[in-house]
């Protein structure tokens, strides 16, 4: 048989070790990740999932992982639009949704909804001091969890996928081998978390960079500066850890982020697309 898409719901032990390889390598061609954190970390944990796998003679050659709501929401490892896999997804749906990376949406047809820019600066950026009556200390899963998924929640109230993390989706991170709970900044109030700073170091990256993985200002306490002292400190503690490269994610919606980025000295060096395509009923 030639080369063909087809769909598994669970992936057997050979399977998930090929698109693990698969994976592995496309991010040594690409220099960055192939799939998105949260959809790897499906196949790393062998999860159930809609998984696309294109085999040619019987060997593995691409991989997808989608899900579906009222949308298809869809990736295909390395980023690209695969139009034959298009075809194979729509089911009952008219929109398929597909994330794609390095402005690869630009060029497939269909209509972005959305863009994310990847951000980056070189360290050290110069540190903001926490102001007066704000305290700084490290994340204590045990202690923090529902205090900091309130917080969390609440600035991320119109977010698609930050918005709504249960204490599932924090525990989840919390065990996964690059969590350092010294990292993740808390920053209180009279005993409240008003903002956080939460930072990964992506060691097996070749130029060991950093990220901020999450930062949130409560909205009760947002046009105080806030989100500038708890960026500056993550990056900070990111410093000394060795890192000389800090990297973030953003909504290029959200421009009054983005702007504070952009004073601290980040420059976006990637955009990625979620291109809508619609069926005719």
């Amino acid at each position: 048989m030639g080369a063909h898409w087809e769909m598994t719901p669970h992936l057997s032990s050979d399977q998930r070790l090929d698109v693990l390889t698969l994976l592995d390598r496309r991010e040594v061609e690409l220099g960055r990740e192939s799939l998105d954190e949260s959809r790897r970390r499906t196949v790393v944990h062998g999860w159930p999932g809609e998984h696309w796998l294109r085999l040619d003679n019987g060997q593995l050659t691409d991989y997808a992982l989608a899900s579906r709501s009222d949308v298809v929401n869809i990736e295909k490892a390395g980023g690209t639009v695969d139009h034959t896999l298009l075809d194979s997804v729509w089911g009952e749906s008219r929109v398929v949704e597909w994330w794609t990376r390095d402005d690869h949406g630009t060029r497939c047809g269909g209509e972005i909804v959305r863009t994310l820019h990847l951000m980056k600066v070189n360290l050290p950026v110069p540190v903001v001091p926490v102001p007066d009556g704000i305290s700084i200390r490290t994340f204590d899963p045990e202690r923090d969890a529902e205090a900091w998924l309130e917080q969390n929640n609440l600035a991320f109230a119109d977010h698609p996928e930050q918005g709504a993390w249960r204490r599932a989706d924090l525990e989840i991170r919390v065990r996964e081998p690059w969590f350092d709970p010294s990292g993740f900044l808390l920053f209180e109030e009279a005993g409240n978390i008003v903002a956080s700073c939460w930072t990964k170091v992506h060691e097996l990256s070749p130029d060991r960079f950093g990220e901020i993985y999450v930062i949130s200002v409560h909205p009760s306490h947002q046009g105080r500066g806030l989100g500038r002292v708890a960026v500056t400190q993550g990056l900070h503690v990111l410093r000394q850890k060795g890192v000389t490269r800090g990297a973030l994610f953003v909504d290029a919606s959200n421009t009054n982020a983005v702007s504070l980025y952009e004073r601290l000295g980040f420059v976006a060096t990637r955009r990625d697309h979620l291109v809508r395509f619609t069926r005719e009923a």
